[in-house]
């Protein structure tokens, strides 16, 4: 019996009528369109105002962002300025250090650039292979010159 009921009902739905397909009118395509659209637009009703404060929120973070990046661009500044200084300090106390002990003239070292005991084993070589003159003792008397200069007539 279970498989009469099973076909009886299989007749029922292929043996019925077919149920017209429904048509809209544009009017009622219209309001249907309309209040799906109002349905969506009240899920994000308050998109205006989260969009104001999320733009308030990044403004006050950039502003906290700058402020604290300014104060890393000048620790960095001061760190790199203070590092510049104390490499001067250090390459003058090794010139003077060095030329002290190759007895060489400071300032001279002191301009030239490279390795400090390089150039000042440089300037004592250059020091060293000048030729030796001997003092001159005249008394520091004024002598007259015995070139005779003549001045051309033009005239």
């Amino acid at each position: 019996m279970p498989e009469d009921s099973n076909m009886l009902e299989d007749n029922a739905t292929q043996g019925a009528p077919a149920e017209p397909e429904r048509t809209f009118t544009q009017a009622e395509m219209d309001a249907i369109i309309g209040d799906r659209l109002k349905r969506e637009r009240s899920k994000y009703a308050d998109y205006e105002s989260l969009k104001e404060k999320a733009a308030q929120f990044d403004a006050a973070q950039e502003a906290a962002k700058s402020d604290y990046e300014k104060a890393v661009e000048r620790a960095e500044r001061a760190e790199a300025e203070l590092k510049a200084v104390r490499a001067e300090k250090e390459r003058a106390d090794e010139v003077a250090r060095v030329a002290a002990e190759k007895g060489v003239d400071a300032a001279l070292l002191s301009r030239m650039s490279g390795d400090v005991g390089e150039n000042a084993e440089f300037l004592k070589a250059q020091m060293d292979s000048r030729p030796k003159y001997e003092p001159v003792h005249d008394g520091g008397e004024a002598k007259a010159s015995s070139v005779k200069t003549e001045i051309p007539t033009i005239f």
